[in-house]
């Protein structure tokens, strides 16, 4: 069996980021002393969500890969021996910037990045103001502990990242993440929302075979414009087997840190008895590439 642990840090931010940064450097020593090879941070985790309102002056929280925050977390990750998931906002140029995941290996190098593809554009989640999308596809960044499938939190809802990732040899799906529910809408909805956000990741692990880990902000933000109740993240970051069984499960206001045991063997064991991958009708699929099938001639 190769079996590897994993970390995931769940917590609040503040507008503070150092004490932000200095609450993440203690969860992952927690993580690491637990026994954790690898531990995944949540989107965006230096700073609040500012994706909230459409400022300019915001983007002056982006910062260059490499910059100061692989930096910082390249030395620990050096120091603990351990390999890190990032989710910074990256400056590529002068106006231009993407949401991007960073793995650091054990000695502190970068191993890799992923560039969130799919940006969201809804009340309160205005990522289009500020990020690009990616161009760096979907392709799993190889590390000492094996290849890892990192996407970011709006890609968790498309089934055809996570197949593309699992196509192209991923181990594991990894989903940073920023997500939660408007204050005004009833608890009775949020509750619905969550489940299916949960329900439809457990869903690509068990389509491709593949565990899964999702890693999500909690607590409350304000909107600061004040034109809104602000955001209440969802927390309830999880980790998944490779048949979609949950192995670890934060609440909803919970801080702290979680290690989950993984098998990354078993994933061959599963695919033998579910064979979806030998069965696809990969022949049939072009559809797949219209936006839409208007009508009988675009089949």
């Amino acid at each position: 069996m190769r079996l590897l642990k994993i970390g995931m840090v769940q917590q609040r931010c503040t507008a503070d980021i150092e004490k932000n940064i200095r609450k993440l450097e203690a969860g992952i020593r927690a993580a690491a002393a637990e026994g954790a090879q690898l531990v995944v941070l949540q989107e965006l985790h230096n700073s609040v969500y500012f994706c909230q309102t459409e400022e300019a002056a915001l983007c002056g929280l982006a910062e260059p890969i490499p910059g100061p925050s692989t930096e910082r977390f390249g030395a620990l990750a050096r120091e603990l021996g351990v390999v890190l998931v990032l989710s910074l906002f990256e400056r590529r140029a002068p106006g231009l910037y993407h949401n991007t995941a960073v793995v650091l290996e054990k000695d502190g190098s970068i191993a890799g990045t992923y560039r969130k593809m799919h940006i969201p554009d809804d009340p309160g989640y205005y990522e289009k103001f500020y990020f690009t999308p990616g161009d760096l596809g979907f392709k799993p960044i190889k590390t000492s502990l094996g290849m890892l499938g990192v996407l970011v939190c709006w890609d968790q809802w498309y089934p055809e990242a996570a197949r593309l990732m699992a196509l192209a040899g991923a181990e594991i799906l990894i989903y940073p993440t920023a997500i939660g529910g408007v204050g005004t809408d009833p608890a009775e909805e949020q509750e619905v929302q969550r489940n299916a956000w949960q329900l439809v990741q457990r869903g690509h692990s068990v389509a491709n075979g593949l565990p899964v880990i999702t890693v999500n902000r909690t607590g409350h933000e304000e909107d600061p414009s004040g034109n809104t109740v602000g955001l209440d993240f969802w927390g309830h970051s999880f980790a998944t087997g490779p048949q979609g069984e949950i192995l670890a499960e934060f609440g909803y206001d919970e801080e702290g840190v979680k290690v989950v045991e993984l098998d990354l063997d078993r994933t061959e064991y599963v695919r033998e008895g579910w064979p979806f991958l030998r069965d696809r009708r990969i022949d049939a699929y072009d559809g797949l590439l219209q936006r839409y099938l208007d009508d009988s001639k675009n089949l």
